[in-house]
C-alpha cells in the first residue's frame, strides 16, 4: 500500500513520468532505396514483381524473344530495312491503339475505331478527289468529324447511361454503313500522294548517309529525356519531395542513347527513319505528358481506379468520359488517315478486318489493363511492335496468315492472364 502511494505522490509531483517518445520521421521508401545504390534499386525490384507490379516486363521480355527467334529463323528479320517497315506500318494501327489505352484506362472498350478510321479515309477522299478541298483542311475537318463521333458515343455512355460495349459495337455496325454509302458508286476512291498523304507515306524526315539522318532524331529524343528529367528533378528538390539523384539521371540517358543510336545507325542504312514512325512518336510523347503530368490524365485514371470515389471527389465524371472517348474518336480518324498514306486510297474494305483486334490487342500487350486504372500511352508502342514484328516474321518465313492470328491470339490472352494474376497479387499483398 505505501509502495502504491508512493508512486501516486511521486507521479504528482511530476518526477516518476516519462517523457513521450519522440516523433520518429516517416521516410519515403524511394529515399532508401536510392541511398542503398544498386542495392536499394534489386531489393525494391524484388519486392515490386513479388507484389505484382510487373509494368513492362513480360512484353519488353517476350520482344526480346521474338527477335531472337524470328532472327535465327531467318536472318533478313533484323536487316535495316525489315525493321524500318515495322515502324512504318505499325504507325497506322498504333494511332488507333493510343486513342483505345484512354478508353482502357477508363476501364471501358470503344469497338468502333476500326470503322471510323475506314469512315475517316473515305470522308477525306470524298472532300479531295471528289471536290477538291485542299488536302490539309481536308485532314483538318476528317479528325474533327472522328472527334464528333466519339464524343457521340461518350454521350450515350455518360448522359444516357448505354454501356460502351453496346454503344460502340452500334458505331462499329453504323459507320461503316456510312462508309460503304460514300462510295457506293466506284467502291474506292484514289487518294493523291501529295501534301499529307505523301507525308506519311514511306519516305524520311531523316533520309541518306550523307546527312545525320536518324541521328539527329536520337539525339533529340536522349536530349528531351535529359532535360526533362533535370528539370523535373530541380522542380521536386525545390518542392522538398523525392527525385531522381543525377547518378541515376545519367545512367537512363546514356542507356537511351545507346540503343537510340543503334536503332540509327541500323535505320540510316536502309531509307532512314519514315516519317510515320516519326509523326507516331511525336503523338506518343504529347500523349504521355497529358496521361501524366496533367489535372486530366489524373482524372482520367481516378475514374479507372473508382468511378464512385471520382464522383465524390468532385470529379465530372460525364465530362471525363466524353472527352476520353472524343479523343479515341480523333485517334481513330487519324489511323485512318496513315493507313490511306499507305494504300493512297479509300476501298470498302477499310477499317474492316483484324483491324479492330489488333489495334485493341497492341494497347492491352503493351502493358494498359483491360480493368481500368492502369496503363501508359507508350503501350501502345510496345504492343503494335510486337504485333507488326510477330506479322512481319510470319512473312519473311512464309507463313499462311491463319498462323499469325493463332499466334497473335496467344500473345493476347498471355497478355490478360498475366494483367489477371497481377492484380490478384497486387490485392494479396494489400497492394491493390
Amino acid at each position: 500500500m505505501s509502495s502504491d502511494k508512493t508512486t501516486v505522490d511521486t507521479t504528482k509531483a511530476g518526477t516518476a513520468v516519462d517523457a513521450p517518445p519522440a516523433a520518429i520521421p516517416v521516410v519515403d521508401p524511394r529515399l532508401l532505396v536510392r541511398e542503398q545504390g544498386f542495392r536499394g534499386y534489386w531489393t525494391e525490384f524484388v519486392r515490386r514483381v513479388k507484389g505484382g507490379e510487373l509494368g513492362s516486363m513480360p512484353v519488353i521480355g517476350a520482344l526480346i524473344i521474338i527477335f531472337i527467334v524470328f532472327q535465327v529463323a531467318n536472318d533478313r528479320f533484323l536487316s535495316a530495312n525489315n525493321i524500318s517497315n515495322v515502324g512504318y506500318y505499325l504507325a497506322g494501327t498504333g494511332m488507333l491503339s493510343i486513342g483505345l489505352v484512354f478508353v482502357l484506362l477508363l476501364g471501358e472498350i470503344d469497338l468502333s475505331v476500326a470503322s471510323v478510321s475506314g469512315l475517316a479515309s473515305a470522308i477525306f477522299a470524298v472532300f479531295t478527289t471528289t471536290h477538291g478541298m485542299n488536302m490539309w483542311l481536308a485532314v483538318l475537318l476528317t479528325v474533327l468529324i472522328g472527334v464528333v463521333i466519339g464524343a457521340f458515343h461518350g454521350f450515350f455512355l455518360a448522359k444516357v447511361g448505354v454501356p460502351a460495349f453496346v454503344v460502340t459495337l452500334a458505331g462499329f455496325l453504323g459507320w461503316n454503313g456510312l462508309m460503304l454509302w460514300l462510295l457506293r458508286k466506284t467502291g474506292s476512291l484514289s487518294i493523291a500522294d501529295k501534301g499529307p498523304i505523301h507525308l506519311v507515306d514511306q519516305t524520311s524526315f531523316f533520309m541518306g548517309s550523307d546527312i545525320a539522318g536518324a541521328y539527329i532524331l536520337a539525339t533529340v529524343g536522349v536530349a528531351v529525356l535529359l532535360i526533362g528529367s533535370l528539370v523535373d528533378q530541380a522542380r521536386r528538390r525545390k518542392a522538398g519531395v523525392p527525385f531522381r539523384p543525377t547518378s541515376e539521371i545519367i545512367l537512363r540517358t546514356v542507356l537511351l542513347a545507346i540503343v537510340s543510336y543503334a536503332i540509327a545507325a541500323l535505320l540510316n542504312n536502309a531509307n532512314g527513319v519514315p516519317n510515320a514512325l516519326v509523326l507516331f512518336l511525336v503523338v506518343l510523347v504529347i500523349g504521355d505528358f497529358v496521361v501524366r503530368r496533367t489535372t486530366f490524365g489524373r482524372k482520367v485514371f481516378a475514374l479507372g481506379g473508382s468511378l464512385e470515389a471520382s464522383r465524390r471527389a468532385g470529379i465530372s465524371v460525364p465530362a471525363i468520359q466524353m472527352a476520353v472517348f472524343a479523343i479515341a474518336g480523333g485517334f481513330a480518324a487519324l489511323g485512318g488517315l496513315f493507313i490511306a498514306g499507305q494504300t493512297q486510297t479509300a476501298n470498302s474494305q477499310a477499317g474492316s478486318g483484324n483491324l479492330l483486334m489488333l489495334a485493341i490487342a497492341a494497347a492491352v500487350i503493351g502493358g494498359t489493363s483491360l480493368f481500368g486504372g492502369r496503363g501508359s500511352i507508350w503501350s501502345a508502342l510496345i504492343g503494335g511492335l510486337v504485333i507488326q514484328s510477330i506479322q512481319t516474321g510470319l512473312d519473311l518465313l512464309n507463313m499462311d496468315t491463319s498462323i499469325q492470328y493463332m499466334i497473335t491470339g496467344a500473345v493476347l490472352l498471355a497478355a490478360v492472364i498475366i494483367d489477371s494474376v497481377s492484380r490478384r497479387t497486387q490485392r494479396t499483398s494489400g497492394r491493390a
